[in-house]
């Protein structure tokens, strides 16, 4: 083999094993994910309140650092223009506790009263939610999970 072709070699698996780390290192930095979410409500019956029950799992290398939680009926205005992240950041925190090196499982629960009940939109919902890394890096889903109010 001649000097050129070994240099040439050399040279391409220094780039590569550099491209390579770089690709390691930046996979570490990746944005919260999301999974297994899933919404429950259970409407209100007689003196007894309901509830509604949101819960995910979030996985972030950096851990995760806040889960913002916000419902929303599917026929407002608000399903139309989808909440933004800035929007998100004034959204209810959901419950999180660790589940593992990198993953939380969150869950964020509220009662809903028999008048609430009554006066909110009846068909389908969305749950839009926020995770937020402890690196700085975001996750919004805006529809996250869905149930219907009856």
């Amino acid at each position: 083999m001649s000097r050129r072709v070994v240099v040439s070699l050399v040279a391409g698996v220094v780039v590569l094993g550099g491209a390579g780390a770089f690709a390691f290192a930046d996979a570490g930095d990746q944005a919260p994910v999301l999974a297994h979410s899933t919404a429950r409500y259970t409407a209100p019956d007689g003196s007894r309140d309901g509830t509604l029950t949101f819960r995910t799992e979030v996985t972030a290398s950096s851990g995760v650092k806040s889960v913002r939680v916000l419902a929303y009926p599917a026929s407002s205005s608000l399903a139309e223009k989808k909440p933004t992240a800035k929007e998100m950041t004034a959204a209810e925190p959901a419950d999180c506790k660790p589940a593992g090196e990198d993953t939380a499982r969150c869950t964020y629960t509220v009662r809903v009263t028999a008048a609430e009940s009554a006066s909110s939109p009846h068909g389908p919902w969305h749950v839009a939610v926020l995770a937020t890394a402890v690196d700085g890096s975001t996750t919004l889903n805006t529809q996250a999970a869905g149930f219907t109010v009856r």
